[in-house]
């Protein structure tokens, strides 16, 4: 397995000076919030900006694995909103897999923005199908995998649990649909145990670190992520776990970071 960390955890707009620390640290990979980069994600974002970001990124020894909170600056946008804003939304995700392409990542990881409230579950069930059938073409073009997050019932009333969501992906059997782990989500989920793994083997495109609040990785104690980690390695999973921290206020991120790195690199068993 192999050491990512979420720019979330970094100064917005101002950490490519950070990232050869972080690198430093014993990550090789960086996933990327594109709100935490760029003020403008979609139409006002030029191409050479995105060269320089990508450049920045691997100058400092790292690789982008991918894209993740999608939506964060554009909450007006995700499913069950209508036809004009699922239009936009499909749009938008468009965007986000070319954009995650030239940045040389792979991963498209859709957290929040799916909400279906008094939305029939078959209604919603058949959304989800056409925004699939929409965007899917675009990402295999682009060699991006969409993954729908699994996500507690407080942060979502749709498609909730790694299950859900694996059965899914294997419905569909697309080589742009991909299945991710969410550490907390699991917990949330009561899904904190080997059979989630062992049903996902061979199929994990990505695994997100974190705990509740998305504070520093291990410090609450919610997450028993040594156990996590056996039930992962015991898949043969090798591919990237990156550290979802947000940075937090008035403390180091820097600090904070390496905490969390140093917790997952020894519960998870990643390579740094």
């Amino acid at each position: 397995m192999n050491l990512a960390v979420s720019n979330i955890g970094l100064p917005a707009f101002d950490h490519h000076a950070l990232l050869p620390r972080v690198a430093a640290m014993g990550a090789t990979g960086l996933e990327v919030a594109p709100s935490r980069v760029w003020a403008e994600t979609w139409d006002g974002l030029a191409a050479a900006a995105v060269t320089a970001y990508r450049q920045a990124v691997e100058a400092a020894g790292l690789t982008v694995v991918g894209l993740h909170s999608l939506f964060f600056d554009h909450p007006e946008l995700g499913l069950f909103k209508g036809a004009e804003t699922f239009a936009r939304t499909v749009a938008f995700t468009k965007h986000l897999s070319a954009l995650c392409r030239d940045l040389g990542g792979t991963t498209l990881i859709y957290g929040g923005g799916r909400r279906r409230g008094d939305m029939p579950a078959a209604q919603a069930q058949a959304e989800c199908e056409a925004y699939l059938s929409a965007v899917l073409p675009s990402c295999e073009a682009h060699g991006t995998v969409l993954c729908f997050e699994p996500l507690g019932p407080k942060d979502t009333d749709f498609l909730n649990t790694a299950a859900e969501c694996l059965a899914l992906m294997r419905r569909w059997n697309h080589p742009a649909l991909g299945f991710q782990i969410d550490a907390k989500a699991l917990v949330d989920n009561h899904e904190d145990n080997p059979v989630v793994f062992e049903a996902a083997r061979g199929r994990i495109d990505h695994v997100h670190a974190n705990d509740p609040g998305l504070v520093a990785v291990g410090s609450t104690g919610a997450v028993d992520h040594a156990a996590l980690g056996g039930y992962l390695r015991a898949t043969g999973y090798r591919g990237w776990v990156s550290v979802e921290q947000r940075m937090l206020p008035d403390v180091d991120p820097l600090t904070t970071l390496a905490a969390s790195l140093a917790t997952v690199t020894s519960c998870y068993g990643v390579r740094s």
